[in-house]
């Protein structure tokens, strides 16, 4: 009997032990960061919108930094539950590019669809996934940098911690699959600062196909445009070419969120039009 009552007695002070350690761990697991993945998860559905309109002036600097400007409008939209975002990019100015057209279907798991109309050849053309690299319309910004990469074609890691404008951020290095996906997305790798607070992008680094630096991206001015969703988007996008000294903005002089925006607009004969 008093073997059984000591057996007892030793079980209940373990399990209370026990109890204890994870009670005083309990909250540390919870709060535990997420992985390298479930971020970059966070930042794709972080920066969609229900739908949008926007201004944005483009300026390119040429290695004098001399500056062309070019102004652009752009709507966007959400289809298949969020899975798509549609967007268009339609060039006003100046004369040499207006009318010009970039209609985007940026889909969450599958190759993106792209096509360009040039007024000059009345002409539209589709730009093939292994094309995402080409500068667009003469930017340091590739087709590839404006899109959403499908997750499922990289590996993820967390590589380590660091502020940026005092912003704590992870750092995270993404890494292409296959060397398909990194022909035709020209880099070997990249690395991406994202916001803690609002897992939003503020910074990234590009490596080109030998492993080199290639560009830096600079995101600034990140405002919150939808409060119900926590929906973010930088206003202001600097992309330096560390290789041949030429840089390129994007800032949204106006942005608006617009889940009523017309379908019509994503459409190659909406594209076509002058």
């Amino acid at each position: 009997m008093r073997h059984r009552l000591a057996r007892t007695a030793v079980a209940l002070t373990l399990a209370m032990s026990l109890g204890a350690a994870g009670f005083l761990s309990g909250p540390s697991s919870a709060q535990a960061a997420p992985n390298a993945r479930e971020i970059m998860e966070k930042v794709a559905t972080t920066r969609k919108l229900d739908g949008s309109e926007a201004v944005i002036k483009m300026t390119i600097f040429n290695e004098k930094g001399q500056a062309r400007e070019r102004k652009i409008t752009m709507a966007s939209k959400l289809y298949d539950g969020g899975k798509t975002e549609k967007r268009i990019y339609r060039f006003l100015s100046p004369a040499d590019v207006q009318g010009t057209g970039v209609l985007v279907f940026d889909h969450d798991n599958a190759a993106d669809d792209v096509w360009i109309y040039l007024p000059a050849l009345r002409k539209t053309r589709r730009i093939v996934s292994s094309q995402r690299s080409q500068s667009f319309m003469g930017s340091e910004f590739s087709y590839a940098d404006l899109n959403i990469p499908s997750i499922d074609d990289y590996e993820y890691t967390v590589a380590k911690e660091e502020a940026v404008d005092g912003e704590p951020c992870w750092v995270i290095d993404v890494a292409p699959k296959s060397k398909d996906i990194a022909e035709g997305e020209g880099y070997s790798k990249k690395t991406y600062w994202i916001s803690k607070k609002t897992y939003s992008l503020r910074k990234g680094v590009f490596y080109d196909l030998k492993g080199n630096l290639l560009k830096e991206l600079i995101a600034k001015d990140v405002k919150l445009l939808d409060p119900k969703k926590n929906r973010y988007r930088a206003m202001r996008m600097e992309m330096v070419n560390k290789q041949n000294g030429r840089r390129s903005v994007f800032e949204s002089e106006k942005m608006t969120v617009a889940p009523d925006t017309k379908d019509e607009y994503f459409t190659t004969r909406y594209l076509e039009r002058n």
